[in-house]
């Protein structure tokens, strides 16, 4: 294990990331709003304390190995969140204490979106901006946008990508060369980002509401300017076109890659898991406006409208709301949760075990029912016309085994902090697949429930960003021997 280097990629992603810290300060001044000066302490303390990592470590010239990638993405994601905190923290007008400002911070950054705060729509601009930031910078990933830069400072970024990059095959590179894989992720991020800003300012939306949801939409964040989150508009042009980013931001950003660079919408309609993940939401939507509409909760027409949204907005556990879908009848609020363990397609922004998981271990339950049949068959599991190695189809059951073991222990341990049942599991499921909204205790936020609950769902939101293993590797003696 290297320190040296891994300190010195700590201070240069810490004085990067306390650089867009400045840009709430152009928001302050636009506005008029007295809150320049903590985004300026907060950005002098991150700056100081990333060249205190570096400057010794400056004229490290190991090569950054893959144990100590997965070392770096856990330690920066938490010191992200850390430091991200800062402005929260000291902001008069937001008075929230550390614990709820570090759960803001990394609730952001790992587009998790459960929040604590509540009276948005008086909040300044600039801190609802910063908000928002966080997650426009987790979605694509901090470090990802961040290899494009490091070999420019001498410092190897594949095993950065490996540890970061969501899904159950992390080695496949867009291009040969790491930093332009990072630009074109950022190029295709930034454009998809600039698509749904003007889409939301023409359906109606303010230019810095506009903005705003652009970054929690194409980063499948959710968080917002206000507390009634999409319901404040009550516009169904504003809800339509968000429906429409999500969907596209959950899928694999290989796909808009491949699009895109070829001219051709072929690489969607071949692709088994886009066809899969529309799939799940087509049935999801079915039944959840069906339910909605045969219990007059809601006309047909409406029906269809926030049933489909809320469908989207929680599948690809973006976490948007246009009603109080949590008081919905029957079991839609738990349908809704169980869709957010699928999540979006791997490669995406989106959080949740990935659709490519749920399309492997829904083949394989299929061919163990074949296999009763026919014992002997040879029977492979193939995703298109390509067959799935084995020993890939053992670790997609490995990951769903201790995804479905942590879920079971972090729920066990929030009821034994005193939530209900509804609470723990929903808080839980919200947190571990980066979702946000819950039910029961934390349907509206999360501000009521204890300190130790937050800390340990700030665990929960950094488990589901890293994807389980990046993080868990790290508690192994393995690891950390020689």
């Amino acid at each position: 294990m290297h320190f040296s280097i891994i300190f010195r990629v700590l201070g240069v992603l810490l004085m990067l990331f306390s650089l867009t810290m400045l840009v709430p300060v152009i928001v302050s001044f636009i506005y008029q709003e007295g809150t320049a000066l903590v985004f300026f302490e907060a950005f002098l303390t991150t700056i100081i304390c990333g060249c205190v990592l570096w400057l010794p470590t400056r004229n490290a010239d190991h090569d950054l190995r893959v144990r100590d990638g997965f070392l770096v993405t856990a330690m920066f994601w938490f010191v992200l969140g850390v430091f991200g905190a800062l402005p929260l923290w000291l902001a008069d007008s937001v008075q929230i204490s550390l614990t709820d400002a570090v759960f803001e911070s990394i609730s952001g950054l790992t587009t998790t979106g459960a929040t604590v705060m509540v009276g948005l729509d008086e909040l300044p601009r600039s801190i609802l901006f910063y908000r928002q930031q966080l997650q426009w910078l987790g979605g694509i990933g901090i470090i990802v946008i961040a290899v494009a830069i490091l070999p420019m400072l001498g410092i190897g970024g594949m095993q950065l990508y490996r540890a970061e990059t969501p899904g159950p095959i992390k080695d496949s590179k867009l291009t040969p060369r790491i930093t332009s894989t990072a630009k074109w992720l950022f190029l295709i991020y930034l454009f998809m980002t600039l698509g749904c800003l003007l889409a939301y300012w023409l359906a109606g939306m303010s230019l810095f509401d506009a903005i705003a949801h652009s970054f929690s939409t194409v980063s499948i964040g959710g968080f917002s300017t206000h507390d009634l989150s999409m319901g404040y508009y009550d516009n169904p042009a504003i809800l339509i076109i968000a429906i429409f980013y999500m969907c596209f931001a959950g899928i694999n950003f290989a796909l808009h890659f491949y699009a895109w660079r070829r001219v051709t919408l072929r690489p969607y309609r071949q692709d088994p898991e886009m066809k899969f993940y529309f799939t799940i939401l087509a049935i999801g939507t079915v039944i959840v406006v069906a339910t909605l509409g045969s219990s007059a909760t809601y006309s047909w027409p409406e029906a269809l409208l926030h049933g489909s949204f809320q469908v989207v907005s929680i599948a690809t556990t973006t976490g948007f709301a246009s009603a109080n879908f949590s008081a919905w009848p029957s079991f839609i609020p738990f349908l809704l949760l169980a869709m957010a363990f699928v999540g979006a397609c791997a490669g995406s922004t989106g959080g949740g075990m990935k659709v490519i998981r749920a399309l492997l271990m829904v083949k394989q339950g299929i061919r163990e029912l074949q296999q009763l049949v026919h014992p002997h068959a040879i029977i492979p599991i193939k995703i298109g016309n390509r067959p799935v190695a084995e020993r890939v189809l053992s670790a997609v059951w490995g990951f769903i085994a201790v995804y479905i073991i942590t879920f079971i222990v972090l729920t066990l341990c929030l009821m034994a902090l005193q939530l209900d049942f509804v609470t723990a599991y929903s808080a839980t499921a919200a947190a571990l697949n980066n979702l946000g909204p819950g039910l029961g205790q934390v349907a509206a936020h999360y501000a009521s429930i204890s300190d130790p609950a937050k800390w340990l769902l700030c665990f929960a939101m950094l488990l589901g960003r890293l994807e389980i293993f990046t993080l868990f590797v790290l508690f192994t003696p393995l690891f950390w021997r020689k």
